[in-house]
């Protein structure tokens, strides 16, 4: 165990032996933190929180009353290998969110990025990749092998099946399935997510630029209503595109991916 001396540790909470707790953390009330933890400087975890596993938590990240980091994956392959669970800088956990370590078939490692929001509730599944400035709603599930791209949006008790991908920049409406991949800039909503358009508000919002806003439109039209199948579709964009926003979309969908496309209703 080495908890540096500039590290504030309330006397009721539980440090095991090995954690490691850097300058300017701080760990509440009745909190418990294991073995195998890293806190990183600046880290605030409050009362009542849990983090276990093999988990570091980088910097300035703030865990609320209730949440459960790093415990093991909820996955019946899962054979007690050692998986790890690693949290970037700035991100705020809230209450009864829960995040799990990965397993050794899914690559071993769950990771999230830095500056993200994770509400009350909400859940990160082994083995998943969360990009930088993702939000998740209160209750908002992600499962397990998904990759969820920066700056995404996933409304309150909306779910992510395993192995699915968000593309940057997503918005998923509140109470939504998503059961496919979702483009780069993608609109889904409905219980069964359909992608219905663009996030134009997240992109005017981050001040991306007229003529690069109509090339996304003009892509989108293409993909829901072009002759052949939509990768078919998507190829034959490649050839003319010129916005960087629209090749990130048609680099996406002629990727790898273990699942089928949401697609544009035509």
């Amino acid at each position: 165990m080495r908890i540096d001396a500039k590290a504030d540790v309330h006397a009721s909470a539980v440090i095991e032996l090995g954690a490691v707790i850097e300058a300017g953390a701080r760990v509440g009330p009745f909190s418990v933190i294991g073995a195998q933890v890293v806190l990183r400087s600046g880290v605030d975890v409050k009362s009542h929180a849990v983090v276990t596993g093999i988990t570091e938590i980088g910097e300035d990240t703030v865990i609320f009353p209730g949440a459960v980091i790093g415990e093991i994956p909820q996955d019946l392959k899962f054979k007690g290998e050692e998986t790890r669970l690693i949290v970037g800088k700035r991100n705020r956990i809230r209450e009864g969110v829960t995040m799990n370590t990965g397993t050794e078939g899914g690559g071993g490692e769950t990771r999230v990025g830095d500056d993200c929001l994770f509400m009350t509730g909400s859940h990160v599944a082994h083995d998943t990749i969360v990009g930088d400035r993702v939000i998740v709603a209160n209750q908002g599930a992600i499962a397990g092998h998904c990759v969820i791209g920066d700056d995404v949006i996933i409304g309150g008790l909306s779910g992510v099946h395993q192995w699915v991908r968000v593309g940057k920049g997503a918005i998923i409406g509140a109470v939504t399935m998503v059961t496919n991949d979702v483009i780069p800039y993608g609109l889904v909503q409905g219980p069964r997510g359909s992608l219905d358009g663009l996030n134009l508000v997240g992109l005017k919002r981050r001040g991306v630029g007229r003529a690069d806003i109509s090339a996304l439109r003009a892509a989108f039209q293409s993909l829901a209503n072009g002759e052949g199948a939509f990768q078919e579709r998507a190829r034959h964009l490649k050839d003319n595109a010129e916005s960087a926003y629209v090749h990130e979309i048609l680099d996406f969908i002629l990727g790898s991916s273990d699942r089928s496309f949401l697609t544009p209703e035509r």
